[in-house]
């Protein structure tokens, strides 16, 4: 037998209204925020997120799935949705339409790690994506957008950490005294952290070796380097969460995971799902249309993981709605009556009714239970009398109660006593 690979997962067909009940709640939000949809292809030219996400990331140097196809390019699956979505908007000239551009994504993407709960190789992200305003209340929006679709869902117990890690101008002066921090350690930390001292020495902040972290708790703080225009910047986002009632807290040791963040960062936290507590995570990224080639465009968004919403909602008994179940079930007794059976089928279908009936040659008996199981609100059983009166009795599956209906009245019947 043929395994599924290491690091995915089937979604049963049991389970797939959990994902339908997530995917509505992101779709719903982004019509309150008036996000559009984009669809971006699943793999991309690699440049793009070496030079998007970032060479120091983990993402580009341990976690991409990168091949050459057979004409010799170097193609990536996406790792995560900015990258292609800022490709996107730069290739077809969203620059030149009305701004901002409000967009959001629900997407799968890719990345080799070690699976663990909540996360896997291949994973699915709800993502919105607001490009052309560098306005902190654009920011704001933003956290509030995440907010809201996490109170569609009905999660608890998840808090909001927010930190500002500055523009070139604050983040040079704050790269150099993070370096002399740790100048005096870095033989300690771990061989990633000792190349990312040159490279990028933020990133060590996002380092999850335990040692390293240990050495980096006492680090400068960000927010104490920030230029007076990313001060002002990152007061007025705190200005307008306050002013929405949404409780946060700074958190000098976000730094997020992809280098292209600039300004605001922020993540929902939940201890409900062990090490791997980020369920939504985002921030600003003003430089990222320029790294790409195209001209100045601030931006901002968000991406949450839907694995992990589900791991946090079962974890924490958050209810689903219930998955849909048919509202008839049409059970034939011989040949010809199951035809009928099937007929009546089809045009309550036709009608919108969600309806079924028996495709396994099953007896009358079994068909009811069958219908049962699958939670038929109501069956009509179909004899030769039946068929000699052109009238079924229908049984509500609920208490047995039993109602005569003609056929062609049928479809009228259920909607008319639907709950």
């Amino acid at each position: 037998m043929i395994n599924i690979p290491k690091g995915t997962k089937d979604v049963l067909p049991q389970d797939a209204y959990k994902w339908h009940f997530i995917e509505d709640a992101a779709r719903q939000t982004a019509a309150e925020f008036n996000l559009k949809e984009i669809r971006t292809p699943v793999f991309e030219h690699t440049e793009l997120f070496l030079r998007g996400v970032g060479d120091t990331t983990d993402i580009v140097n341990k976690e991409m799935y990168t091949f050459k196809d057979k004409g010799d390019r170097s193609i990536t699956l996406k790792p995560e949705g900015t990258a292609g979505v800022a490709r996107s908007f730069l290739e077809n000239g969203m620059s030149s339409g009305v701004l901002p551009a409000k967009m959001y994504y629900i997407i799968p993407a890719f990345r080799y790690e070690r699976p663990q709960a909540g996360r896997l190789r291949e994973f699915h992200q709800f993502g919105i994506e607001v490009y052309g305003s560098d306005k902190p209340d654009a920011d704001a929006e933003v956290i509030f957008a995440a907010s809201s679709f996490l109170n569609k869902l009905g999660v608890k117990n998840v808090k909001l950490n927010i930190n500002s890690i500055g523009c070139k101008k604050c983040r040079a002066d704050y790269n150099a005294a993070l370096k002399g921090y740790l100048a005096p350690h870095i033989g300690e930390m771990c061989a990633t952290c000792r190349e990312r001292y040159e490279k990028n020495p933020l990133r060590i902040l996002d380092c999850k070796e335990e040692e390293c972290k240990k050495i980096t708790a006492g680090a400068p703080r960000m927010t104490d380097y920030l230029c007076s225009d990313c001060a002002q910047h990152f007061n007025e986002v705190q200005s307008n969460l306050a002013a929405g009632g949404l409780e946060y807290e700074v958190d000098p040791n976000i730094v997020r995971g992809l280098d292209y963040y600039t300004r605001t960062v922020f993540e929902f936290v939940s201890q409900e799902i062990g090490a791997q507590g980020t369920v939504c995570g985002g921030g600003r990224y003003d430089g990222l249309i320029e790294e790409l080639g195209g001209s100045h465009t601030p931006a901002v968004g968000f991406a949450a993981g839907i694995e992990r919403l589900i791991l946090l909602m079962e974890n924490t008994g958050v209810p689903f709605p219930e998955e849909s179940k048919p509202e008839v079930y049409f059970a034939g007794m011989d040949e010809e009556s199951r035809k009928k059976a099937f007929a009546l089928a089809m045009a309550a279908r036709a009608q919108g009714i969600a309806a079924e009936t028996d495709h396994m040659g099953r007896s009358v008996k079994a068909q009811f239970k069958y219908a049962d199981k699958i939670g038929a609100k109501y069956v009509a059983a179909i004899g030769g009398n039946e068929l000699a009166e052109g009238a079924v009795n229908v049984k509500r599956m609920a208490d047995g109660f039993v109602q005569n209906v003609r056929f062609e009245d049928i479809n009228g019947y259920i909607v008319q006593n639907r709950s």
